[in-house]
């Protein structure tokens, strides 16, 4: 297992063609607009993980990863989509779709339990125990620490197997269909919260 830093972009063909991509996302902080995108993440289920990194004034050119990303052949999976996909379309200026989260699936099938975080999730369903210790770590700095490069890369290094557990129990619901018309429709949740409704439900009656 092995986490590749880039920087400002990925090579061409780093990944084999149609295969889903796991991604994530590392800001400055929670508002997109304000907070800078510094890292994306990206795993194709194997033994080694990928980030990309970019600088404070970064033109966030990245004609590789930007392709990679809009491939309409391949699938992109998160956790917790709605968030990514609003910093990826804001600084990257592309939809990284099509999407599978694994947050809105869990939110779906686990209706016995409130705790829908990835550590959570990779606990129960994978049996395995992550360390959110640098969650809020200065993702803007020049020199990353062994320990953020390992973090941001368990935020992607799991997501292919959960996504086949959740698959399984999705079905066993009667739930698949219905989870995929939510992962259709975040992105474009997340271009309700680029474009100012980010904690307002527009569906509600009041």
């Amino acid at each position: 297992m092995t986490v590749h830093l880039h920087e400002e972009d990925i090579p061409a063909d780093l990944f084999a063609p149609g295969v889903s991509i796991a991604v994530d996302t590392e800001t400055m902080g929670l508002i997109t607009p304000r907070d800078r995108l510094c890292l994306v993440q990206l795993s194709d289920g194997g033994p080694d993980e990928h980030l990309v990194r970019f600088a404070p004034g970064s033109d966030y050119a990245a004609p590789n990863l930007k392709a990679l990303l809009s491939d309409p052949s391949r699938d992109k999976l998160y956790h917790f989509a709605r968030f990514d996909l609003a910093a990826i379309k804001h600084y990257l200026g592309v939809v990284a779709a099509p999407v599978y989260c694994t947050k809105t699936a869990s939110r779906l099938v686990r209706t016995y339990t409130d705790r829908h975080g990835l550590k959570e999730l990779v606990r129960e369903l994978l049996g395995q125990d992550i360390s959110k210790q640098q969650q809020s770590s200065d993702w803007g700095s020049p020199d990353l620490s062994d320990a953020q490069k390992d973090y941001a890369a368990s935020d992607v290094r799991y997501l292919h197997r959960m996504r086949e557990e959740l698959d399984r129990r999705l079905v066993r619901e009667n739930r698949a269909e219905l989870a995929k018309a939510c992962f259709d429709f975040l992105p474009w949740r997340a271009e309700l919260d680029l474009a100012g409704w980010p904690e307002i439900d527009i569906f509600a009656h009041v």
